[in-house]
């Protein structure tokens, strides 16, 4: 697996940045273009999941349905899903400016978490 593909590798979970057909990552690039500050947050959030398994704070970590979840610190959001394998496949990020989980954001999320499965399954995926 690529190195740079991976966002934190914990005892539990490894957490991946997903990425496009074109090598595009959404989650990967919103997070380093975050502040110092805000990138801290959400990586000792990364960690707490990796290395303990589970986020129990919702006001953290939420289920979104269709196997959807979010870290949450401050207004900032990343979507992400679970996949066999111990992973945590980080799909997209944005800014939250509404109480509402953005349809547009979870749409994504939930694009990319099939064009994961299809890619991965045929084998493409990490090329």
């Amino acid at each position: 697996m690529k190195q740079k593909l991976i966002a934190y590798r914990g005892e539990k979970f490894t957490l991946e940045w997903y990425f496009d057909s074109r090598g595009k990552s959404n989650a990967s690039e919103y997070y380093h273009q975050l502040t110092e500050e805000e990138r801290d947050k959400i990586f000792y959030l990364f960690k707490l999941l990796g290395n303990m398994g589970k986020i129990f704070n919702k006001q953290k970590f939420r289920d979104e349905d269709d196997q959807i979840y979010a870290f949450k610190s401050d207004q900032n959001r990343l979507l992400c899903f679970f996949f066999h394998g111990a992973k945590v496949v980080i799909t997209n990020g944005f800014q939250k400016k509404q109480d509402k989980l953005p349809p547009r954001e979870k749409k994504r999320a939930v694009k990319a978490k099939e064009d994961y499965i299809k890619r991965n399954r045929g084998g493409n995926y990490y090329d």
